[in-house]
């Protein structure tokens, strides 16, 4: 980027790359390249996502408490629209909470396809046959799976699929993906110069709307997320990601089973296959281990309540060790009981 950005024609080499990011999404996940609209983050594609729709007779959104706060603030935003919540405030969502609540009057179905706090591998494909039978739509939230795991939106059968880079796919914050089955529907609400059939007519009067996911987008991309979303994609499409699923849950499982034998409380599946890649530490002071972990060299996120462990195609068993290691060492650092309270 920065050698492009010595020279003379920039914007024309960073468009190429916004390009080339949106042809390797597309491929990434088994859709057209029209289909693809570039955004700078989740809460705006799910904006554009639900923005355009008429909440009247259908005006039910089903989510769940487990949804990322962004997208679920989203849809509480909505005008005319109200939020169903499934699932429960403070424990783990499962694919049959959805599949008893959609009703005629549901009008779009919110799925994480794997929640971002304990890291719960929901049955998106099942959900969305029943959706699609009441009548409803469908949005995937991919952010905790797009790079780990195998996404088809053909298999997932979703009409809209978010994610960003800043997380499995290798790359930095400020740009998300949002994929529409249909993109040539209603409008969305926001819009801007990117947004137009010809962004370089520069009609500052005339407002048109391409048929294209493209009628999504809305102002200039951040130029070195872009760059890095074409780095980062590009690593992730010589991967096999089911052989980098196979890593992860093993990886996953022998984590859990680890810190277990501490004494330590896992938030987990009830079974491997509906885990993602990351998995939850109970822990309520988790800022405090996650900063004392991140000064020992284990990188960790705390999310209300918990530590998140995240795996990948390059995390090895001596990653494990040692931030297993680390845990067991921060206990005993700051005489705190596993799950409970100093």
């Amino acid at each position: 980027m920065l050698d492009d950005l010595a020279r003379p024609g920039f914007w024309q080499a960073c468009e190429e790359q916004v390009a080339e990011a949106r042809r390797l999404f597309a491929r990434l996940i088994g859709a057209d390249i029209d289909q693809i609209a570039v955004l700078p983050n989740a809460s705006v594609a799910a904006h554009q996502a639900a923005s355009g729709r008429r909440w009247r007779r259908r005006r039910d959104i089903l989510a769940t408490p487990a949804e990322f706060p962004g997208v679920a603030h989203t849809w509480l935003a909505q005008p005319g629209a109200r939020v169903r919540w499934v699932g429960p405030s403070g424990g783990q969502v499962r694919t049959g909470d959805y599949l008893s609540q959609i009703t005629p009057r549901t009008g779009l179905v919110s799925v994480p396809a794997v929640t971002y706090r304990d890291g719960i591998r929901l049955n998106v494909a099942a959900i969305a046959d029943a959706a699609h039978d009441a009548g409803a739509a469908v949005f995937v939230d991919a952010y905790q799976a797009a790079g780990v795991m195998p996404l088809n939106v053909d298999s997932l059968r979703c009409d809209y699929l978010v994610t960003g880079t800043g997380k499995y796919l290798f790359g930095l914050p400020g740009l998300a993906f949002l994929y529409i089955r249909h993109p040539d529907g209603p409008p969305p609400g926001l819009t801007g110069w990117l947004g137009r059939t010809d962004p370089y007519a520069f009609r500052a009067t005339v407002l048109d709307f391409p048929p294209t996911a493209r009628r999504y987008e809305t102002g200039t991309p951040a130029a070195a997320a872009v760059y890095a979303a074409v780095a980062g994609l590009s690593l992730v499409g010589g991967l096999d990601l089911r052989q980098v699923r196979h890593h992860t849950q093993r990886l996953i499982a022998v984590t859990a089973q680890r810190l277990a034998a501490q004494g330590e409380v896992v938030r987990l599946a009830g079974h491997v296959d509906a885990q993602g890649a990351h998995l939850a530490v109970v822990e309520p002071h988790a800022e405090a281990m996650a900063a004392w972990l991140g000064h020992r060299g284990v990188i960790a996120a705390p999310r209300s309540g918990v530590v998140r462990l995240a795996m990948h195609a390059y995390t090895t068993d001596d990653d494990i060790d040692a931030a297993c290691e680390a845990i067991a060492a921060y206990r005993c650092r700051s005489r705190t009981r596993p799950g409970g309270l100093r």
